[in-house]
């Protein structure tokens, strides 16, 4: 096999074996993870809300409010809630 083969066949097995690594450190982090909502749960706070509020904290203002005010919209269109006083 030439040299270039060996080289690529070197890069390839080193790209292999670097996401391998990452994988079982992801595994990790997210077992991590797994067992900080567990003990959230068993202090009484509810996990689906937390994970709202980790995804919410990932978003900037403006979007944020801008999927507010399009939740509002759809919420009041279905008669979920009440109309602002204001806006009638």
């Amino acid at each position: 096999m030439s040299d270039a083969h060996g080289v690529a066949r070197d890069q390839l097995r080193a790209f292999i074996e670097r996401i391998e690594r990452l994988e079982e450190e992801k595994k990790t982090i997210a077992d991590d993870i797994k067992d900080v909502y567990g003990e959230a749960k068993g202090t009484g706070f509810d996990t689906k809300i937390l994970r709202k509020v980790i995804q919410i904290r990932k978003q900037d203002k403006d979007e944020r409010m801008e999927q507010e005010a399009i939740l509002d919209t759809y919420l009041q269109a279905l008669g979920m809630i009440d109309l602002p006083q204001d806006a009638e």
